[in-house]
């Protein structure tokens, strides 16, 4: 069971998600959580720093949408601007929406990574979904009331998968 919280990588940030990489592994997508990988959950723009790193995704070519288990008003006012696709209220873990995702790029879920800093909704769903996975140290210390409920219960999974040696990194 734990298998299904255990990313496929873990870098710190979505920096260090190299765009070449990926292509390189036949990647042509990226499904992507808002909230605390991108941005803290409560910046309402983007960085200039992702700014940027959304122009060099879009320009190797690869496809990027946003899935966040926040409302329309918070992801779409995020999104407009730089005009990523996205699908709000996803209720992640649960597939259907990862699903959706894949269909809206037309790619197979060979052809897309999710990236997402939490286990318990982005590489759980990921994970269930059958798509490559990858956890991202989450931008902010601080998190939602939700989130904080989900943190806790990470940081005892994260412990478990440590103990039974499936973690191949240091936090």
């Amino acid at each position: 069971m734990y298998k299904y919280f255990l990313p496929n990588e873990y870098v710190k940030d979505v920096f260090q998600i190299s765009p070449e990489a990926l292509k390189e592994k036949g990647i042509k997508g990226i499904i992507t959580d808002l909230d605390n990988t991108l941005v803290e959950w409560d910046r309402p723009e983007a960085t200039p720093e992702i700014i940027e790193w959304v122009r060099m995704i879009q320009e190797a070519g690869l496809s990027l949408t946003i899935l966040s288990n926040n409302n329309q008003s918070r992801v779409e006012s995020f999104c407009r601007s730089l005009g990523i696709p996205f699908i709000c209220d996803a209720r992640k873990p649960l597939v259907k929406n990862f699903k959706k995702a894949l269909a809206m790029k037309g790619l197979k879920k060979e052809e897309v990574v999710m990236v997402g800093d939490q286990l318990m909704t982005d590489i759980l769903g990921g994970n269930r979904s059958g798509i490559h996975t990858i956890l991202v140290v989450p931008v902010a210390n601080s998190d939602g009331f939700v989130t904080k409920f989900n943190r806790m219960m990470e940081r005892r999974i994260m412990a478990k998968l440590k103990k039974q040696g499936m973690i191949k990194w240091e936090e």
